[in-house]
């Protein structure tokens, strides 16, 4: 394979955190899982994962953090070049309207998840958004496909690039 693509979860508490973690592990052996607990040291994670030329295929955020909140986390994502293509999931009890319509309109955000959530749903958003992330940004998706949506890599493949064109 190419680059690693990571997931970042960030949560402030621990119980939550291990939960989100523990829900999408059979993600793991594809997709490195970085955690931490407030937006400052998703920074600062996100910042090494860019500096290793790796990749951040997926960002898992709580609105209520300590410090800055994930809603504007996300809308920074957003506004930087090198994650604007990371694909951007609230995961909240939380947030207001005004606040979740902010994340929709600034952060581009793909999917709000309420607290608490039903583990086949959180699974299902995160296939379906690290299968397109995939596809828009890894040559060859075929190592992906025993994890993702084999029939949408499929799809791609017979329909767009092929493996054999690179």
């Amino acid at each position: 394979m190419e680059s690693k693509i990571y997931i970042l979860v960030v949560e402030d508490e621990p119980e939550v955190l291990d939960s989100i973690v523990r829900d999408i592990t059979e993600f793991e052996d594809h997709f490195n899982v970085e955690m931490t607990d407030t937006a400052e040291e998703a920074e600062e994670i996100i910042d090494q994962i860019l500096e290793e030329e790796e990749m951040i295929g997926l960002i898992l955020c709580d609105h209520v953090l300590p410090g800055k909140n994930g809603v504007d986390l996300l809308i920074e994502m957003q506004n930087d070049e090198k994650t604007k293509p990371t694909k951007k999931v609230l995961i909240t009890g939380q947030a207001g309207l005004e606040e979740t319509v902010k994340a929709v309109n600034e952060a581009d955000l793909k999917h709000y998840i309420a607290k608490p959530w039903e583990k086949s749903d959180l699974v299902d958003i995160t296939r379906k958004l690290l299968t397109d992330y995939v596809i828009e940004h890894v040559k060859d998706p075929l190592p992906y496909m025993q994890v993702l949506d084999a029939e949408k890599i499929a799809e791609h493949l017979r329909t767009g690039r092929q493996i054999t064109d690179q």
